[in-house]
Order: C-alpha cells, then sequence, then structure tokens
C-alpha cells in the first residue's frame, strides 16, 4: 500500500523507452480507428477480421496502459511482465495480419466510385497499421533488455515469445481448415486436426501458468523439465500431422497433386489445403527450434580477467 499523500502515478509509464512504445501504439491504433470508421470503411469477412484486431488491441493496451500508470495491476493475480510481454507479442502477429490483409482487399491504384479521397485514407490507414506493428514489435524487442527482462519474466525469452507465436500460426491453421472443409470420410485428416488442437491447447496452457505465475504448480514436475517434454513430444505430434497433410490431400490416390483448373480464386479447397501444409511445416520448424532454445544451458557466470603482468 502507498503512503498516503505520496506519487500515486509512475512516471516510467509513459516516459520509459516502453511507455513510449504503448503511447506510440495508443496514438497508431487510434488513427487506424478513426480512419476506417470516418471514410476508409471495411466490408466483408476480412474487413471485420481487420476492424476487431484494431479495436480489440487499442482497447487492451489502453488498459495496459491505465494499469501501468496508476499501478493499479499489483491488485490482479497475475504475472504482469508475462501478461504485456505476451500481449505486445500477439498484438504484433494481429497487426501484421491486418496489415497485409486490408491493403491487399481494400486498396487498388485506381481511385474507386467514391473518389480519391477513400483511396488515400485506406492507403493512410494501412500505413498507420504497419508503424503500429513496429510499436508493438518494439515493445517485444525492449521487454528483452537486461534491465527488463528480469522483471518481464519468462514470456520475454525467445522459448516464450515463440509459443506466442505457434499458438497464432495453429488458429491460422484452424481457419484454413475451417475454409477447406473436406473432413468427412476421411479419418486420417481430422487426426491431422486433433494434433494441431492438441498441440494448442497445452502450448495455451503453458502460456496461460506463465502469465498466472503459476510455474511451479506443478511440484512433482519442474518448469524446465515440463518445457522440455512437452516440447519433445509436440515437435513429435507435428512432424506426423505435417507429413500426414499433405499426403492425404495431395497425392493421386486421395487427391489431385496439381491446382484444379475449375477452382474458384479465393473459395477453392485445394488452396486452403495448400495454406495448411504450409502453415503446419512452419509451425513444426517454431516447435523445433522451441525445443533447442529450452535445452541450452543457462549462461554462467563469467571468469574473472587475469591480471596484466607488470613490466
Amino acid at each position: 500500500m502507498d503512503p498516503p499523500g505520496g506519487r500515486y502515478l509512475d512516471r516510467r509509464a509513459a516516459c520509459s523507452p516502453i511507455g513510449a512504445a504503448r503511447l506510440s501504439q495508443l496514438v497508431l491504433g487510434c488513427a487506424v480507428v478513426a480512419m476506417v470508421i470516418h471514410s476508409a470503411g471495411y466490408s466483408g469477412s476480412y474487413g471485420v477480421f481487420c476492424m476487431a484486431v484494431w479495436c480489440l488491441c487499442f482497447a487492451v493496451t489502453t488498459v495496459i496502459f491505465f494499469l501501468d500508470a496508476t499501478r493499479l495491476y499489483g491488485c490482479l493475480p497475475v504475472s504482469w511482465g508475462n501478461l504485456t510481454v505476451a500481449f505486445a507479442a500477439l498484438a504484433t502477429l494481429m497487426y501484421v495480419t491486418a496489415s497485409v490483409v486490408y491493403p491487399l482487399y481494400f486498396v487498388s491504384s485506381e481511385c474507386p466510385y467514391a473518389g480519391c479521397e477513400v483511396r488515400n485514407f485506406r492507403i493512410a490507414v494501412a500505413t498507420c497499421s504497419m508503424a503500429a506493428t513496429l510499436a508493438y514489435g518494439a515493445e517485444v524487442v525492449l521487454s528483452r533488455r537486461p534491465g527488463q527482462a528480469a522483471a518481464a519474466g519468462y514470456m520475454a525469452t525467445p522459448p516464450g515469445v515463440l509459443k506466442v507465436v505457434q499458438a497464432f500460426v495453429a488458429c491460422v491453421i484452424f481457419g484454413g481448415v475451417a475454409n477447406g472443409g473436406g473432413l468427412a470420410g476421411r479419418p486420417g485428416l481430422v487426426c491431422c486436426v486433433a494434433v494441431w488442437a492438441g498441440c494448442f491447447g497445452l502450448t495455451s496452457l503453458l502460456v496461460l501458468l506463465a502469465v498466472c505465475g503459476r510455474t511451479g504448480a506443478l511440484r512433482c514436475l519442474p518448469w524446465d523439465r515440463l518445457l522440455g517434454a512437452y516440447g519433445l513430444l509436440a515437435l513429435l505430434l507435428y512432424l506426423s500431422a505435417s507429413v500426414a497433410w499433405p499426403v492425404l490431400c495431395f497425392d493421386s490416390k486421395y487427391g489431385s497433386p496439381w491446382r484444379p483448373a475449375s477452382c474458384p480464386r479465393g473459395g477453392c479447397v485445394w488452396d486452403s489445403q495448400l495454406v495448411v501444409s504450409v502453415l503446419s511445416f512452419l509451425n513444426l520448424g517454431l516447435y523445433a527450434a522451441d525445443l533447442l532454445y529450452s535445452q541450452r544451458p543457462p549462461p554462467g557466470p563469467r571468469a574473472p580477467r587475469a591480471p596484466r603482468p607488470r613490466v
């Protein structure tokens, strides 16, 4: 409890490098939402997704900045450093996706029927969204500095950031599976989806334990050993699913190795299956890197320098 009459606002929430990054996130996020509502506009499922990303990240960043400035985060039963780093990493990935999807579907070189003003606003939205991506990424990098890494905790380490990326890529995989369909009567593909879902659930559970500061909840299994065992299990499961999925989708016995000529653009099952295959191998590489990082020995103390001989 702070003594009465003291300062209840923390200057470092705005004056530190991380505070400056969060202020940039708020300014750029507010600008993006305002321009989209004012003139840029959005429509369809892709537009709704981009708008949901921008609004969600802006709202959560506002809450984080407020709690950090007022130091009320001490009332929450979470590890504040792990929570902020995990959200910054997730927001970076979500902003990257929105920054690619929005200009791809809503920005054109020619002026639409509404005039060039709408196009210019949409270009400005895409530019501010990319700048906000850099601001969120800067917070993740700044959290890994020697003075901040101890306070940020596990989520500021490379394995912690990799787990956020793994969970995000898994969500994109589920989106591709839902868009492609074709699981009925194909138990092999269902098993692949079950593998991805199980790894996603366990990865999310580990992130939740780190964010809640419960890494020592399992007394019978130390945290480092748990990470190593899960990393090896997830790697083996993803390896099996990453090999089985393209075989069951693109082998001539089960499907077509080439894209059908009659496949419509934007609604082709073959395209969705290809995207899922690529993302599965991408996540396989992420799990392999996570396992390698988790098995690295901690840095030991530096040996003292030998005294220089006197001449």
